[in-house]
């Protein structure tokens, strides 16, 4: 006799126009129904669900029973005949002829699968194998996979080439403290914040189109809803191009992406409509923000970076996404190209949503004495950077780039609360398994 799941088909593969025809399908037992005389049984794959039924007059004594106790969320493979039946979830059901039960599940469950019945945050990370069992989970990580899918799309299309930069390195991307140091033989290494250096060294190579999507690493100690230890980051860096180029691709790639995803049908299932928003995004300098926000309470002195409480106030304001422009160079990096040589703004800017900051990037410095100056104002050895600085001394154009943060961009788009839900095994301040 042949194995239950050969050919197996998933729930949304079978139509009710299959009346009368055998098929095979497999999954874990999502909820079992007994009305007495028949017995539902609602067998979940990653596709849907799909319906088996089993009347106690018509089904054999022994399945039937077998049927019965075998407990939810075990792995079970059924063959059996369909049924055309508009009342069930698919407008199908299956009248089983053979059942294998594949994994029996204990009877206590860390977490209910159906959703009926909600989880804390924390259960549902302990139990993320189970938790990505529920609708509300699984969707929210086949659209993350569409997003990256997408970013790629756009990226590819447009000529731009994939790099993969190391993530063990000698030297912190912007300096300060918020590394994690590892052992390195005799040395000692950190795991790299950005791909920043490595992606602008490649600007002097000729690959004038780069981009990146990888893991960062941060070791700030921030305990919140939106920042994370180890994050995913989509980084790009465009050759003999201005701040205001890459702010385009940007505004671009966002509308791509969410015209990518608004027609997934997956997003009722989290009670979604999201709009593609609308190019080009409004654009707001530094000056500006700090005066809009002086007319709602909230007092900045020129030179500091915008509080949460600040960004939150901002966001209320203008209501879309919308770039902040022309920031003061004492708050950006060493590498961020000043607007006039020997003044204090910069071309740099940062993409923000109204609930969050987004992405942030640059016109980058091109010149090797103004960047090593650079370097040693913000009290770092220009000596630790000297891998870095060489790439600018045979030829490099002017140029400028972008990072994006993946998991906030998810979290905005889909309207969740909490970073940690758009990351299968996130890493923060407390999480370290699983």
């Amino acid at each position: 006799m042949s194995s239950p799941t050969q050919n197996r088909r998933y729930a949304n593969e079978i139509t009710a126009d299959e009346d009368g025809e055998r098929v095979s399908i497999a999954g874990w037992v999502h909820e079992k129904r007994d009305l007495g005389g028949v017995f539902f049984l609602i067998v979940r794959d990653l596709s849907g669900f799909a319906q088996v039924t089993l009347h106690k007059s018509e089904a054999e004594q022994e399945l039937f029973e077998r049927v019965k106790k075998v407990p939810r969320e075990s792995v079970v493979a059924i063959v059996g005949k369909v049924k055309s039946e508009k009342k069930a979830p698919s407008g199908y059901e299956i009248i089983p002829e053979r059942m294998e039960v594949l994994s029996v599940a204990s009877q206590v469950l860390p977490l209910d699968t159906t959703g009926k019945v909600g989880a804390e945050l924390d259960t549902m990370l302990d139990a993320r194998f189970m938790d990505l069992r529920t609708e509300r989970t699984k969707h929210i990580f086949i659209i993350r996979s569409r997003v990256l899918k997408a970013i790629r799309d756009f990226l590819d299309e447009r000529g731009f080439i994939e790099i993969n930069t190391p993530k063990i390195v000698s030297a912190a991307t912007e300096g300060g403290t918020a590394l994690f140091p590892i052992s390195y033989f005799e040395r000692e290494a950190f795991l790299n914040q950005s791909p920043q250096l490595y992606k602008q060294m490649l600007m002097a190579s000729g690959f004038d189109h780069v981009y990146e999507i990888a893991p960062i690493f941060r070791a700030e100690e921030h305990d919140t809803t939106k920042h994370l230890n180890e994050a995913t980051s989509v980084d790009i860096e465009v050759a003999f191009v201005s701040d205001r180029a890459v702010m385009e691709i940007l505004e671009e790639l966002i509308a791509f992406v969410y015209s990518k995803v608004v027609d997934y049908s997956g997003l009722a299932k989290l009670n979604l409509n999201p709009e593609v928003p609308k190019t080009p995004f409004r654009r707001i300098t530094y000056d500006e923000a700090i005066e809009l926000l002086s007319g709602e309470g909230e007092e900045i002195e020129w030179g500091e970076d915008l509080s949460t409480s600040a960004e939150h106030t901002l966001g209320k304001m203008i209501g879309e996404l919308y770039f902040i422009t022309d920031w003061p160079c004492a708050i950006k990096p060493f590498y961020a190209q000043p607007a006039v040589e020997g003044k204090s703004i910069c071309n740099a800017f940062d993409l923000m949503h109204p609930r969050l900051e987004l992405a942030s990037g640059s016109q980058r410095v091109h010149s090797y004495e103004l960047l090593k100056r650079n370097i040693e104002s913000k009290g770092l050895s220009a000596d630790s950077f000297e891998f870095y600085l060489d790439a600018f001394r045979y030829g490099m154009p002017p140029h400028a780039g972008w990072g994006l943060g993946v998991e906030r961009l998810l979290m905005s788009m889909l309207e969740i609360e909490n970073i940690r839900e758009v990351v299968l095994f996130p890493r923060d301040r407390r999480r370290l398994a699983p």
